[in-house]
């Protein structure tokens, strides 16, 4: 199962193209998909990552009932939703057991991230729109700091897919290029897929850039036996 984090600059939500047809998408190859519409922060960092951390909680809480493994639960997201789904890739802990919610008890890391034109960094190559909105117009260093998802990577750290293209002037391609970085520093699978055009959006969610990560994250969520492979109905991507 894969919780899905549409983009919006943290201040809307790509519901259709980067939410319910990537759930469409995922279902073709025989996996769950799990949109999010989490709440836009306004200035309140903390609220989307509840969110993200409840919605991988919930599947993992649900997975017998959903006929789901419970260690194969994953979060994607785009642009600003792969700021929020690697900050729930870096922000996670184990649950707490004494919770009287079952769905409090249980972890929210999840098993593996995918990435496609993420925004990571609040540093200088953010994207300002995002950042404004998630922490607000004047931001303390240490709140830029847990937020810029780069500089909390540890060999804890799930697996993560990272798509981008190089002539992405939105989301400038060095977000991508950090958090894989940091994931080899701290010996994290990883796989970083440069793009060669597209920009951001990848040409409107079409085209050979839109199904070259498709295919290729597909291909290593099956490498490392993350997903158990089934074959797409002939004639679908």
């Amino acid at each position: 199962a894969i919780v899905i984090c549409p983009g919006g600059g943290y201040g809307g939500l790509v519901t259709g193209a980067e939410g319910h047809g990537i759930a469409a998408w995922l279902n073709r190859h025989g996996i769950t998909g799990v949109v999010l519409e989490y709440r836009l922060p306004a200035g309140r960092a903390q609220v989307p990552l509840l969110d993200a951390q409840r919605a991988i909680r919930t599947v993992r809480a649900n997975a017998k009932a959903w006929g789901i493994n419970p260690a194969r639960i994953g979060i994607m997201g785009f642009s600003a939703g792969g700021h929020l789904a690697s900050t729930a890739g870096t922000h996670f802990d184990k649950g707490n057991s004494k919770s009287t919610d079952p769905v409090d008890r249980v972890s929210c890391r999840p098993d593996f991230t995918i990435l496609v034109y993420p925004v990571i960094t609040m540093g200088e190559k953010t994207h300002q729109g995002s950042k404004q909105n998630l922490l607000g117009k004047d931001p303390s260093p240490k709140l830029v700091e847990e937020f810029s998802n780069e500089k909390q990577v540890t060999a804890k750290t799930p697996p993560t897919f990272l798509a981008h293209a190089l002539d992405d002037g939105a989301v400038v391609p060095a977000n991508s290029q950090m958090f894989y970085a940091a994931l080899q520093a701290h010996k994290v699978p990883g796989h970083y897929l440069e793009l060669p055009s597209g920009g951001h959006g990848l040409n409107g969610y079409q085209g050979p850039m839109w199904d070259a990560w498709q295919e290729k994250s597909l291909a290593w969520l099956k490498e490392l036996k993350l997903v158990t492979p089934v074959k797409a109905p002939s004639g679908t991507k």
